[in-house]
């Protein structure tokens, strides 16, 4: 809880970019997680580096908590004021700084998001890949180190950040990484940064792999008699080598949500959505090979999205899952778990959380980027009561993924959610690594608390 004079210094310093309203507080102090709302003490709108500075010098002085947000869209409460403190909204930081066509890459500031750098990029023949399905800002996306539906061939944000800029405590400001494709300079601490969850400083600039619009693009539906089947198809095509951009998974019950949602009239069954990037001759082989492997597990109905606006509605649908399968029960709230597991064990993990959802009887969807073995389960819960059947649902699904070798989260992140599992994933040993990291980087504990480590 800030102080009347700590308010008050902040309101001097920062003047009508700092907000204590109690409306500004709430919209952030949540996210889309199924966490109910932590607002923080006073919110910051900063729009310079210069600022980003002075509020992480005085959070580090003051020894106040500091959360950075963007645009909100976490799901395993991120941005959760959950010490109170000073939330540093980001959102007027975006600018696109700089674009070299040439060496693919592009120069940005946290607040952009990835639909509005795709917009300016299309005219030169670029494209940012990475797509978590909301419009995330690309300083949060570095933050969670998120992924999304074009993983499977362009990789995650980890491998797409080139060179950033951060703020660290006590105030200083730290460039990571260079423009060059590769380096062996030292220890890689644009990778320790991205994925760190506002932890261990504040992203203010980042320097992102650019990668050329495919000269044709094509998208089709297929129809599975089981989720199994579907599941096996996708490791059938990743074991083949078939380059695919897009491999998604969604369930019956979430083509039934995006159906009521944008009456898309689909076969309400188990379904893959795919995307083939590249030359025409290449994208026909590569459809040829997936139309056959997927008739060998029982695919029908290939329907083809021809159109850059059929293909835009297709994906949308599925992007709009989560929110479409939250409408068809009023009043609830989603928990929605995450894992990734070897490619050669996905059908199994899915297979038993399936099972296991289906004895419980709580309403449920699956959506996944199947391609790289990552899947999603949500549960809509309503109460109490099924909130701790849900729970237990996920905490069976993340052990599962854990015997299989896999991760406890593929690309939500750890935040308030995955704490205890990440000590069993990575041991003691290697959390302790972590905490000295946090330690030397933010030696009084305000950068974000509370999230990633379980309180010791």
């Amino acid at each position: 809880m800030l102080t009347e004079a700590q308010r008050q210094d902040l309101q001097q310093r920062f003047g009508e970019r700092l907000s204590l309203s109690a409306s500004v507080r709430e919209a952030h102090g949540r996210d889309e997680s199924f966490y109910p709302p932590a607002p923080p003490d006073a919110v910051l709108m900063a729009e310079t580096e210069a600022e980003v500075l002075a509020a992480v010098a005085w959070c580090h002085r003051e020894r106040v908590p500091l959360i950075p947000f963007g645009a909100g869209t976490s799901l395993e409460g991120h941005v959760l004021a959950v010490h109170g403190g000073l939330c540093l909204d980001l959102t007027r930081m975006d600018a696109i700084l700089r674009i070299d066509a040439a060496d693919l890459t592009v120069t940005v500031q946290p607040g952009v998001t990835r639909e509005q750098l795709n917009a300016q990029l299309r005219d030169q023949g670029l494209f940012f890949p990475i797509d978590p399905g909301a419009n995330a800002t690309l300083g949060g996306m570095a933050g969670t180190r998120a992924s999304g539906t074009n993983a499977v061939r362009y990789g995650t944000m980890r491998e797409n950040v080139l060179m950033l800029r951060a703020v660290l405590p006590p105030g200083q400001v730290l460039r990571c990484g260079s423009r060059a494709r590769k380096s062996s300079a030292g220890y890689d601490l644009a990778r320790l940064l991205v994925g760190s969850e506002g932890t261990l400083g504040v992203i203010t600039e980042l320097t992102l792999k650019l990668h050329p619009l495919p000269e044709q693009v094509a998208a089709a539906s297929v129809q599975f008699p089981s989720i199994a089947a579907a599941v096996q198809t996708c490791i059938t095509v990743i074991q083949s080598g078939i380059p695919i951009a897009r491999c998604e998974l969604i369930d019956a019950n979430a083509v039934r949500a995006v159906n009521a949602a944008d009456h898309l009239g689909l076969p309400e069954s188990p379904m893959l959505l795919l995307e083939f990037h590249g030359s025409p001759l290449g994208v026909r082989e590569q459809v040829e090979r997936v139309q056959a492997l997927a008739a060998e597990q029982g695919g029908t109905r290939f329907d083809w999205a021809a159109t850059p606006e059929a293909r835009s509605r297709l994906w949308q649908a599925r992007h709009r899952a989560y929110w479409s399968a939250i409408q068809t029960r009023p009043g609830c709230r989603c928990l929605t778990t995450d894992v990734c597991v070897p490619i050669s064990r996905l059908a199994e993990c899915v297979d038993q959380t399936l099972a296991e959802a289906e004895a419980e009887g709580l309403p449920y969807f699956v959506v996944g980027h199947v391609g790289d073995g990552n899947f999603h389960v949500g549960f809509l819960i309503v109460d109490a009561a099924e909130r701790e059947q849900a729970q237990a649902l996920s905490d069976r699904m993340v052990q599962r993924a854990l015997r299989l070798d896999g991760s406890c989260s593929g690309e939500h992140g750890i935040g308030l959610h995955k704490q205890a599992y990440l000590l069993q994933e990575a041991g003691e040993p290697a959390l302790a690594a972590m905490r000295a990291i946090k330690a030397a980087l933010d030696p009084h504990g305000v950068m974000n608390p509370g999230k990633v480590f379980a309180a010791s």
